[in-house]
């Protein structure tokens, strides 16, 4: 992902992240704040890049320094340790779904993606998982929640409140493969 991102960059800009780093470093603002909003308003950068670009800068980001299971224990610390179960649960059957189904945990969620993110675990509160799904304007049953995200042009469009572990479903199951099957 990060390769792509880099080769998407010069693409784009002309310039490589080592090539970005080295002009911000020489002429940019100070903190990684304004270097963010510095590269939108003054380069055209948009804002993923604008924020990778400045992370970097600063020397974090990197995939090095990427610890997925540090994000996971951090993600489910305190009283959102009694919904690791049920994350466990959702991500076995979300990698079961198909043989090319993948994980990248965040700080705040875990998407399952083949080519696009087709799904989303997110621990929402202390007693509550959504699980998020591409669905596009699909129509769907009252269980699955509109996120409006279909409006809003997001990737995840509808979501099922999950709050313990005998609501992982057939149904789950089913709109799970939905979404995994909708992005061939």
């Amino acid at each position: 992902m990060e390769a792509t991102s880099m080769a998407n960059l010069i693409k784009r800009t002309g310039k490589s992240l080592e090539a970005w780093i080295a002009f911000i470093s020489k002429s940019g603002p100070p903190t990684e704040k304004e270097r963010r909003e510095w590269l939108k308003k003054e380069h055209g950068i948009t804002t993923n890049y604008a924020h990778w670009i400045a992370e970097r800068a600063e020397g974090k980001g990197g995939s090095e320094n990427y610890n997925p299971e540090a994000l996971i224990d951090a993600m489910f610390a305190g009283p959102k340790q009694s919904l690791l179960p049920i994350y466990e649960r959702l991500l076995k059957l979300g990698l079961k779904i198909g043989k090319d189904a993948k994980v990248c945990p965040c700080a705040t969620m875990v998407p399952l993606y083949r080519q696009h993110v087709f799904a989303q675990i997110k621990p929402t509160t202390q007693t509550r998982i959504d699980l998020g799904l591409a669905l596009g304007n699909m129509k769907t049953p009252k269980r699955l929640i509109n996120t409006g995200g279909y409006e809003k042009k997001d990737r995840i469009t509808h979501r099922i409140p999950i709050t313990r572990l005998s609501e992982i479903d057939d149904e789950v199951k089913r709109w799970l493969k939905v979404a995994y099957d909708r992005d061939e």
